[in-house]
């Protein structure tokens, strides 16, 4: 990784790529620590924050800690990814818009426009919703009367342009920079949380006893965890294939055997986010209704936590079973046979039609199985050793999924830039 960066470094247009890409992820980072919203008290809302296990604890991880720090960007780009899921979702659902996502680069445009509004609906409604929750959390500086109004209309205002401004960031990486714009800023403020969790892994070491070994042997985990992803995330399943030689004219074409390569992590981490946002939803009720959880609903509530069994145990089933939701979206057996069919081309020892599709589909299923309990595991992993060693790691296993993920992909988009820029054509 370090030598394919140091090799793209020498490239002018490269390293011009890389440098827009810093500055604008600089920015971000600026924007997440140095811009604060107006009346919010970070005080309070970093003890609202300490009990972990609710949705802002998410949004606080992703956002690389702006949340808690009441600044400009405390939304960060889930608004975004939300919306972005949604339309995904409704393509398959909506025959408009899954005409849409066939017409090309045209489509392609309508489409992100599509969720350029959503994302803007999605936003206004998520910062009335905090701004509504960080008032019954006493993190509002004024509530009262006109004050009152002011404040809640500038908090709202602030909340929402920033996590437009945050989309637009994203455009511009796409545009001028190198890597996924959106996944880079995901990358950038998970990164921005390393100082801290190296502090509050050397306060364990402080504190001695048990902690002696545990947070070495966190840290080895941690490492062989980062290793299995990456073994994870290359891994695929390559079904063989074989084209019939045909005739066109006095040449012959087709003869050749390849094969389909189906990956063991279709779904890479949206089936954890999928489920780490539908728990989040009672741990943010409890926020509303019965903050200091006393009452009933607030016990009631308070099972959903992050720290209880009863999470994890539904933690992982949701994950399997988004994990089945989101690959049976997006791959189809029956169209894969079909395309197969119409090219002449038919797998090893299996009929072509509705035989080459059972048994796609059924390489499928085995597949999704094992990539399926590979994220519940490490989604899980944490978790469990946050209860055995009696540490809050504060580091979830989609934070780790997306880190290595967006490294691997950075340096991905490195090479293949590079080997466009040394390819010496057809004529030489």
């Amino acid at each position: 990784m370090l030598e394919t960066i140091k090799n793209a470094w020498k490239i002018p247009d490269l390293r011009r790529k890389m440098l827009y890409t810093l500055m604008i992820l600089a920015i971000f980072r600026i924007g997440s620590m140095a811009i604060p919203v107006p009346y919010l008290d970070p005080t309070a809302i970093q003890q609202m924050l300490s009990g972990n296990g609710n949705l802002l604890s998410f949004i606080n991880i992703l956002s690389g800690g702006a949340f808690e720090q009441a600044t400009l960007f405390a939304l960060s780009i889930s608004p975004y990814i939300t919306s972005s899921i949604v339309i995904q979702l409704l393509t398959v659902a909506i025959p408009a818009l899954e005409r849409m996502s066939k017409e090309g680069e045209d489509g392609r445009k309508k489409l992100n426009r599509i969720t350029r509004y959503t994302t803007l609906g999605l936003a206004l409604l998520q910062a009335t919703a905090y701004y509504v929750m960080l008032r019954n959390q006493s993190a509002v500086r004024y509530t009262d009367g006109f004050s009152g109004v002011f404040a809640a209309i500038v908090i709202i205002c602030c909340f929402t342009t920033g996590a437009l401004l945050v989309m637009w960031l994203g455009e511009q990486i796409d545009e001028k920079g190198i890597g996924n714009g959106i996944s880079m800023m995901l990358f950038a403020g998970i990164v921005s949380r390393a100082p801290h969790i190296i502090a509050l892994l050397w306060q364990y070491l402080q504190i001695g006893g048990s902690y002696y070994f545990f947070v070495p042997a966190i840290i080895v985990v941690f490492v062989a965890v980062i290793a299995l992803i990456v073994l994870m995330n290359n891994a695929e399943r390559r079904i063989p294939v074989q084209y019939a030689k045909r005739v066109v004219g006095r040449k012959m074409y087709g003869g050749q055997s390849t094969f389909i390569p189906i990956k063991v992590n279709m779904s890479n981490v949206m089936p954890i986010i999928f489920a780490s946002s539908l728990l989040a939803i009672p741990g943010t009720i409890k926020g509303f209704v019965d903050p200091q959880g006393v009452g009933f609903w607030g016990k009631f509530l308070g099972l959903f936590d992050y720290n209880q069994w009863l999470y994890a145990i539904l933690y992982f089933l949701l994950i399997i079973a988004f994990n089945y939701f989101y690959v049976a979206i997006q791959y189809n057996p029956l169209e894969m046979a079909n395309n197969l069919r119409r090219n002449n081309g038919a797998i090893p020892g299996i009929r072509p039609g509705k035989p080459t599709s059972d048994f796609i589909a059924k390489i499928i299923s085995k597949i999704t199985l094992v990539g399926a309990l590979f994220l519940a595991f490490i989604a899980i992993l944490p978790i469990a050793l946050g209860a055995i060693a009696k540490m809050n790691i504060a580091l979830g296993g989609t934070t780790i999924i997306i880190v290595v993920g967006v490294a691997l992909d950075f340096v991905r988009q490195l090479e293949s830039q590079m080997m466009m820029r040394h390819y010496k054509g057809f004529l030489e």
